[in-house]
């Protein structure tokens, strides 16, 4: 592996090369996550095991208007728990989804949609964030579905066909172990693509991955910056899911010295590296996707 420092360096040229001297970094207090399914999911997937639900906020409360205060968020996150085909049930919202398109943008997360269903989109998804998994392997253990990766090009093609699409790629999400990383890059490429959202696996308490170590941070921050060389005109951006704690120290001040162009709630150091290195910082209060 090439010398880490060496290659950050490189990577930070790169970026200079191809953009002005400025970072997005996001602080999405004015974007909703919305749950359609509540705290229901028929997948139980490994690595989040419905947790993440529990923190959204239910198509009941925001009617209710038991959420944020009415107009109080300009935009929102459309998820929810997958059906067991790998998809979040949408159309069963549809009403309330157009009605709630009229006054807030909308970056839908929906997985693994049909042809039909993708058309909906249409006049309702400004964005949709799409999972980009390339390993079968890491697919049935992760999802419990039996997919692989041309499943998913399908999917990512047909969307990019009718609506703005932003790919997202989790390292690590096979319970911390790399599982196809690589090999996405490799598709999406070919694919084509407008932007890309790197996550990281974070253990999370209650799920089958509860124990599992995230990617050692080097092994991260090695994989973004040969991503940053290889993608050099592309904007390219680490997104909200990742370890918290010193991994986030690291990672974050690394993801700005190696030229990442956007990143979600970052850490201080991070700000202040930002500062030393001349990036005029333009901050976001929405979701990155958006």
């Amino acid at each position: 592996m090439e010398q880490l420092d060496v290659l950050v360096q490189r990577a930070w040229e790169v970026r200079q090369a191809h953009f002005a001297d400025e970072i997005y970094f996001d602080f999405p207090t004015s974007t909703e996550s919305i749950t359609l399914t509540g705290h229901s999911c028929a997948l139980d997937c490994a690595h989040c095991g419905g947790h993440y639900l529990k923190g959204m906020t239910s198509v009941l409360e925001i009617e209710a208007g038991t959420s944020k205060p009415k107009n109080d968020f300009r935009s929102a996150l459309i998820s929810g728990g997958c059906t067991t085909d790998g998809k979040v049930p949408f159309t069963q919202q549809l009403d309330f989804l157009h009605k709630l398109k009229q006054d807030v943008h909308l970056n839908f997360h929906v997985g693994l949609l049909d042809d039909d269903e993708i058309l909906l989109l249409k006049d309702l998804a400004n964005v949709v964030s799409f999972d980009f998994v390339a390993d079968a392997e890491t697919i049935q253990e992760v999802y419990g579905l039996k997919k692989g990766l041309e499943d998913y090009s399908r999917v990512y093609q047909a969307l990019r066909k009718v609506v703005p699409v932003m790919p997202h790629l989790t390292l690590g999400l096979r319970g911390g172990q790399w599982g196809g990383e690589e090999k996405a890059l490799d598709a999406l490429e070919e694919l084509g693509l407008d932007g890309l959202i790197f996550n990281v696996f974070i253990p999370t308490p209650g799920t089958r991955y509860a124990e599992k170590p995230p990617l050692p941070v080097e092994e991260v921050i090695h994989f973004l910056a040969r991503a940053r060389m290889r993608f050099p005109g592309l904007s390219l951006a680490v997104g909200c899911m990742r370890p918290k704690g010193r991994y986030r120290e690291v990672l974050d001040e690394s993801a700005v010295a190696l030229g990442i162009n956007r990143l979600v709630m970052p850490t201080p150091g991070a700000r202040r590296l930002a500062g030393e290195l001349g990036l005029r910082v333009i901050r976001g209060e929405e979701c990155c996707a958006l």
